[in-house]
């Protein structure tokens, strides 16, 4: 067996154990990230005439694009839906973000749309240093600044007059949910959390899917990384990797700049079929999301082993939480086991026939009305 066949099997297979598709990096900045990093405005509104969505546009919700900072100053862009046949009374509101990697045109966007639909006002976010989202170092993951965002977007909310700053809820999806729990733990204005195919990140990335990574590899990782950050500090930029590393036959760590095929193999793990069947073809491409055109800096799982997610649960109650997955989702157990450690009131749904990336986008699958009464009752 040829080593690149080696290469491609092993890839497959963290793919495959992996909450998001890790693809190539893009040497250039945006346009409109460069933009929005250097705005003075931090509370400009606009309505956004060209839909560059991967979703179609809603003739019963008002979509508007709005910019303001997090507590680092970081300027974050968003999509702000408002239901089209809203009155003039105060509605309650929904900060939404993720997955990892993604940006607010797909899946996140979806599921603002279809909450303003019925009746929430919602805002859907480009984490910092990715998308339109400003920050100077582009695609570069930081636990910290993502679980901050959430927060940043709720202070956004919570000045506009036709917001019930009491009724804010916040929905993440997929590598977004643990930032969201995260920041739900020490924001009391957060009144309560839904989450979509879960993925702790803090916990992929350190321990590996279920856990696996052994003492050993854990150690050859931190030694990896350390290595990689002297490569990145004597080129004086930073370069792009895997953010969730696998080992070759020799046990090294694997170095790859572009994961997700331009074409996807015959024999390829149904797992990674799947990330591919969305983020690279019509069906969700974007071409400012990471996992569809671009990679994270390679230094980015460093953070992650030094901040873990959720680690206050206890903090939630007596706020709820919903935790909606797929029966068929690899990533299944991820909201089995908040689930089982949160105090409540929690609820668990688990989705017949779906697995985890029909989550971001299937319509027949997303259980939008459950949700939105989760939010009527939690935010009431």
């Amino acid at each position: 067996m040829t080593t690149s066949l080696n290469r491609r099997r092993a890839l497959q297979g963290a793919l495959a154990a992996s909450a998001l598709t890790l693809t190539p990096l893009s040497r250039a900045t945006t346009t409109n990230a460069t933009a929005a990093t250097t705005t003075k405005d931090t509370n400009a509104m606009t309505t956004t005439s060209t839909w560059d969505k991967v979703f179609p546009r809603s003739e019963r919700v008002i979509q508007q694009k709005i910019s303001f900072n997090n507590r680092y100053g970081i300027p974050l862009v968003a999509d702000l839906y408002t239901p089209g046949d809203a009155s003039a009374a105060k509605l309650p509101a929904i900060v939404l973000s993720g997955p990892f990697g993604a940006v607010k045109e797909q899946s996140s966007g979806l599921y603002a749309q279809q909450l303003a639909e019925r009746g929430f006002i919602t805002l859907a976010f480009d984490p910092s240093f990715t998308g339109e989202s400003g920050g100077a170092v582009r695609n570069v993951a930081s636990p910290e600044i993502f679980t901050e965002d959430f927060s940043a977007a709720v202070d956004q909310l919570g000045l506009m007059p036709n917001v019930d700053r009491e009724r804010i809820g916040v929905m993440a999806i997929c590598g977004l949910s643990g930032m969201a729990l995260t920041a739900a733990t020490s924001d009391s204005r957060i009144k309560a959390v839904a989450t979509a195919s879960m993925y702790d990140m803090s916990r992929s990335i350190s321990r590996g899917y279920r856990d696996r990574y052994t003492p050993g590899q854990r150690q050859k990782i931190i030694a990896y990384l350390g290595q990689r950050r002297w490569n990145d500090a004597a080129l004086g930029r930073a370069v792009p990797g895997l953010h969730e590393l696998f080992f070759d036959d020799s046990g090294k760590p694997v170095e790859l700049d572009r994961c997700l095929p331009e074409s996807l193999p015959p024999d390829a793990n149904p797992v990674l079929a799947a990330f591919f069947n969305y983020y690279r073809t019509p069906r969700g491409f974007h071409a400012r999301s990471i996992n569809s055109t671009t990679a994270w800096t390679a230094t980015s799982p460093m953070p992650f082993f030094a901040f873990p997610m959720a680690t206050h649960l206890d903090m939630l109650s007596p706020r709820p939480i919903m935790l909606i997955a797929g029966a068929q989702a690899h990533s299944l157990y991820y909201s089995e086991d908040i689930y089982k450690a949160a105090p409540g009131p929690k609820e668990l749904v688990v989705v017949p026939g779906a697995d985890h990336v029909d989550l971001y986008d299937r319509l027949d699958k997303i259980p939008f009305n459950q949700i939105a009464a989760f939010f009527r009752k939690s935010l009431g």
